[in-house]
């Protein structure tokens, strides 16, 4: 009873901390493939850190203290092996519209309302695992998503430009960005423009050729994936030497100025209510937008590896990394797609590659923060630019629109609003317009007049087969569960087929496809027995299931049916059916 209880109690810390599970299988084997991942994530993370923490508005080191606690908290806590959690460019960006109010009062005020954020989306994400709300993250369609990233994408690349050419632009849509580059195109600085063509010439050419070249040289496979996604790190090194060097052509070129050394020192968010109520909402389409990205790529990596992921603890060990987040001073983190593939590739076996990623950010943040303070912007806003029209898919447009007008209709709708109004109204329009899209597939239920295939048991739909029908019984098989809002679309529907066939005596509903009833299909069904049995008709289920069958019995619908229920339509079938069968084709 003991050895029982012990290990009833084993299982459930295990479930809610995998940390405590992997790590007892941990060797020197997993950790070479975990420390070779991390090298490679590091060196791809420490100019993506700065990146995005610049493009949420903050500070650059803001991104290094996202970078360290958060990969920690996830490794304790999450599922996935390959996952690589931290500063994003979609949730840069939301973050940089939500603090934006905060960031013209101050710096300060800036930074506070990041951690607010990052606390705020960490306890919410928290919540939604205890009572287990992954299923939400359903109501968010692909195409939606896929609408959505694409126009933050080309936001994102856009709000960049500015810093490419030398000046400095704003705005929360295309309209506003476009309007505020165009008013500073005098004020480009051409040291600033010559060497951001050149950086985002050698960052395109390293994704699409790198490979091949640094192969070509006779560099080993293993080297030359160190070296290629070390591209971004050793333009940044480059760069910075050169403003260091005092060149004469580089002066004027912007640089992001004082980092400080160091590790982020703990402290709770600033407690003011006002904030907090005005960041909750942002916060909140951070958390879905952000949990969305992570399940989506996590799911994808585990299944090429053949493990599982557990969606409900995964919202628990993103929270645990927000809160991280929050309690070092940093800003809301989430798994970035490109930088898990690459954690993935690179050999990374466990969750404990995050925690070797972490200690690396924490060698840099001590080691090297110094020394980056000359280097230039342009070069952490070429990186951005890369990285996130990486992403931009407008190839989606023909295919759904190939597939489904309405969701071509979704994928349009929250692309254009993220374009060009901005991207909590894209964002919001998507997950309403995926609701809708959904209440309205659903309100109207695919139907179909079915009969039997001669000399099986087998029914189908008589528009499609040869089949074998009644004159005086109809079969109509439903395909959706009922609820309230498909359940009149039914009773029109049985009304209709009665009124076409004036000779029918018997109508069965085959319910092969009804997951579930609500109270308002009760009702309705109840009205359905009432007007047949008016008629003189009879009303029969057939295939009902088990837990159907059982909210069925605690209702009156069954002692007052004016039929029967049929385990089998072709049970049905046999006794209904009378002796003049006819063949439909």
């Amino acid at each position: 009873m003991v050895s029982a209880g012990s290990t009833t109690k084993k299982n459930i810390f295990t479930k809610y901390i995998p940390i405590l599970d992997w790590s007892r299988r941990y060797n020197k084997e997993l950790a070479t493939g975990d420390i070779t991942a991390a090298v490679i994530v590091t060196l791809m993370l420490i100019p993506q850190a700065l990146a995005y923490s610049m493009l949420a508005g903050l500070p650059p080191h803001i991104g290094l203290y996202a970078s360290m606690l958060p990969l920690v908290a996830y490794a304790i806590f999450g599922t996935s092996s390959t996952l690589a959690v931290g500063p994003v460019a979609v949730a840069a960006l939301m973050t940089a519209s939500a603090v934006a109010p905060y960031s013209a009062l101050s710096v300060e005020m800036g930074m506070a309302s990041a951690v607010i954020l990052a606390a705020i989306s960490g306890l919410l994400l928290l919540v939604f695992g205890v009572f287990k709300f992954g299923f939400l993250a359903n109501f968010l369609s692909h195409p939606v998503i896929s609408g959505f990233i694409s126009a933050a994408s080309i936001i994102i690349a856009t709000s960049q430009l500015s810093t490419l050419l030398g000046y400095s632009a704003s705005g929360d849509n295309m309209i506003a960005l476009t309007s505020s580059i165009m008013k500073g195109i005098d004020s480009i600085h051409r040291a600033t423009l010559i060497m951001s063509v050149i950086t985002i010439a050698l960052l395109m050419l390293s994704r699409r050729y790198g490979m091949k070249a640094w192969k070509s040289l006779g560099i080993p496979k293993f080297f030359a994936q160190i070296l290629n996604r070390s591209v971004p790190a050793i333009l940044i090194v480059i760069g910075t030497l050169i403003i260091q060097s005092d060149f004469k052509w580089a002066e004027g070129i912007k640089t992001v100025g004082d980092i400080p050394a160091g590790l982020p020192s703990l402290s709770l968010p600033l407690l003011d209510i006002n904030m907090w109520h005005a960041l909750w909402i942002p916060a909140l389409l951070i958390t879905v937008v952000g949990y969305v990205e992570s399940i989506s790529v996590a799911q994808s990596l585990a299944m090429k590896r053949k493990e599982r992921i557990n969606p409900d603890q995964e919202l628990i060990a993103l929270g645990f990394a927000n809160v991280a987040s929050a309690a070092s001073s940093g800003l809301p983190v989430t798994g970035g797609v490109s930088r898990s593939v690459v954690n993935a590739d690179a050999g990374a076996l466990t969750p404990a590659a995050g925690i070797f990623t972490a200690i690396g950010m924490v060698g840099a943040s001590l080691m090297i923060t110094g020394w980056l303070s000359s280097l230039p912007k342009l070069i952490l806003s070429a990186t951005i630019i890369v990285a996130v029209l990486s992403i931009v898919d407008l190839s989606v447009f023909k295919k759904t629109l190939r597939l489904s007008v309405k969701d071509f209709l979704a994928l349009t709708i929250t692309f254009v609003l993220t374009l060009l109004v901005n991207i909590e109204w894209g964002i919001v329009a998507g997950v309403l317009l995926s609701i809708g899209l959904h209440l309205y597939k659903s309100s109207k239920p695919h139907t179909a007049v079915v009969g039997q295939i001669a000399g099986t048991e087998h029914f189908r739909n008589i528009d499609r087969h040869d089949v074998i029908v009644c004159p005086d019984v109809i079969t109509l098989r439903v395909d959706e569960s009922l609820y309230f809002a498909n359940a009149r679309f039914l009773e029109d529907r049985v009304l209709e087929l009665v009124a076409d066939s004036p000779n029918t005596k018997h109508l069965v509903l085959m319910c092969s496809a009804v997951n579930s009833i609500d109270g308002s299909a009760l009702e309705v069904l109840e009205a359905i027995n009432h007007e047949l049995k008016q008629q003189d008709i009879g009303f029969h289920l057939s295939e009902v299931k088990g837990p159907v069958m059982d909210y069925l019995r605690r209702t009156d619908l069954i002692s007052t049916l004016n039929g029967k229920v049929f385990l089998t339509q072709f049970k049905a079938y046999e006794e209904l059916s009378c002796f003049n069968q006819t063949t439909r084709n």
